[in-house]
């Protein structure tokens, strides 16, 4: 049966622009403790070296030791956050006195707080979401620079303003925010949040504005400069997730946190180690990977060439590239032999002409590549770096020729389409590998029922990959970047002041 005659061509339209939009320790003191019940909306995105552990592992135990002493879950204050298909973690915010409530993502990685303006009128996602009216809030000030804010799914312009802001029960006075007067993608028109809060650094603030968090250490608003996700991957659950400021909520995971230094400030980046499919390394990572986790990203991303490997291994079907298909066809045998010879990789795709030499040697995102045909090499450059990549890797596994380049062929045909859907049939997943990501010498292990996300369209149920190709560029790439799929199985905890992250088994 033909698929989009399955599923009705309107509901797979709604799947793929949502789609499209994700790429968008327990602690004392209960009383400077803000516990944020999430709620879920289901399915509808340079070479750093890790700094030394600030801490050794012992104090790390007695600190938690002290946390788990003095929690008191009966008095925390708590925002419950909804879950829309568990592709968007929304809780709610108020902004002014009286206060004017808003539903926001919670995004650590992004550092403003902005919310539709009342005086956004030419821009049609703003009349679905509540607007903040500055002329109704008696502790409003004024500011008027103007900003723009750029997402991976769109951007938003607009410009600051003053206001107190009310999470849970604490609130945070004179907040600097952005008053959007203009939302430049249809995602926030389908999104069911009106605005973002930013939960990342002030080093990648636009507008160098002071992000709510600051503040809320500065104010003395919470004791312990953490914050601290749980999300709830059970669709049918009432709660989509929680989110506690000044601490964690032992009921949502298992065992201890095992926490690893941040390499760099502004996301909340670490250094991540070799991916394993299964028993089988991809190498990729092996010598380590810049990585960050983002609870604003709905999946977990990665450099074109590892995720299209993911995705063969599990069988999520992309848009064939026929491109890549004729470069293997045609060029397979002499990367082959370039790379026995000795050549180093990032030289080959250059000697071949399919790519000139003021080229990055970055990859291009494959959904982007129609937009290299004007440079020299044209539309077989990015397939070029790709295949060089996958032969390369299996060249260190001593496999014969022959299988190589018959494995990097089946490999184009699981490239992702333009709209980065990939589809997986739902009766074949109890038989698919585990995935694994290693951090801090630790293995994370995500089976198959977590990283594939399931939804409903008309009568039928639709499967789709948890990973998502996405190339950062340098300096800042190649970069993963741990979304909900990651986080619904690992609750995490963001440790300010010791600039960490812990990990530990959701329950």
């Amino acid at each position: 049966m033909d698929f989009v005659a399955m599923i009705g061509l309107k509901n797979l339209l709604v799947i793929l622009l949502c789609l499209a939009f994700m790429s968008y320790h327990l602690f004392p003191r209960t009383e400077a403790l803000v516990r944020m019940t999430l709620k879920k909306r289901v399915l509808d995105r340079d070479t750093f070296s890790a700094i030394r552990f600030a801490r050794k592992l012992a104090s790390d135990r007695d600190f938690m030791k002290l946390l788990h002493s003095s929690y008191d879950g009966s008095e925390t204050d708590v925002v419950y956050l909804k879950d829309y298909l568990g592709g968007q973690y929304y809780g709610e915010i108020a902004i002014g006195t009286p206060p004017q409530k808003f539903n926001v993502i919670f995004d650590t990685g992004s550092s403003n707080l902005w919310v539709p303006s009342a005086k956004c009128l030419f821009s049609i996602p703003c009349y679905f979401h509540s607007k903040y009216r500055a002329k109704m809030s008696s502790t409003y000030t004024a500011i008027g620079k103007s900003c723009r804010v750029k997402y991976g799914s769109g951007s938003i312009s607009g410009f600051f303003s003053r206001d107190d802001v009310q999470v849970g029960d604490l609130v945070v006075k004179v907040q600097e925010f952005i008053e959007a007067t203009r939302e430049e993608s249809i995602s926030f028109l389908l999104a069911k949040f009106d605005g973002i809060f930013g939960l990342g650094f002030k080093e990648i603030s636009v507008g160098n504005a002071t992000p709510v968090w600051y503040n809320m250490v500065d104010q003395g608003l919470v004791k312990y400069k953490v914050f601290s996700f749980w999300l709830n991957r059970d669709l049918e659950g009432e709660v989509g997730g929680e989110l506690v400021f000044g601490g964690v909520d032992e009921k949502h995971f298992k065992g201890m946190h095992t926490y690893v230094p941040l390499t760099k400030k502004g996301y909340w980046q670490f250094n991540m180690g070799d991916f394993l499919i299964g028993d089988y390394s991809t190498s990729f990572c092996a010598d380590g990977c810049a990585a960050i986790v983002d609870s604003g990203t709905s999946l977990i991303t990665g450099p074109t060439a590892v995720i299209t490997e993911i995705n063969h291994a599990i069988g999520a079907e992309g848009a064939v590239s026929h491109e890549c298909k004729d470069v293997v066809d045609r060029y397979g045998e002499m990367i082959w032999d370039l790379l026995v010879s000795g050549l180093e990789p990032n030289q080959v795709c250059s000697h071949l002409n399919l790519c000139t030499m003021c080229e990055s040697d970055g990859i291009e995102s494959v959904v982007e590549r129609e937009r290299v045909n004007d440079v020299g090499g044209g539309l077989f450059c990015t397939p070029c770096k790709l295949t060089v990549i996958w032969v390369h890797n299996k060249l260190k596994q001593t496999k014969t020729k022959d299988l190589v380049l018959e494995y990097v062929d089946k490999l184009c045909g699981r490239l992702p389409s333009p709209h980065l859907e990939s589809v997986i049939d739902c009766n074949k997943i109890s038989i698919l590998p585990n995935v694994t990501f290693t951090i801090g010498d630790k293995p994370y292990t995500l089976t198959p029922e977590q990283y594939i996300m399931k939804t409903r369209a008309g009568f039928a149920t639709i499967c789709l990959s948890g990973f998502m190709a996405f190339d950062v560029p340098p300096p800042k790439g190649p970069l993963w970047i741990l979304g909900d799929v990651f986080m619904g199985a690992y609750h995490t905890v963001f440790d300010y002041g010791n600039l960490q992250l812990g990990f530990a088994e959701a329950a």
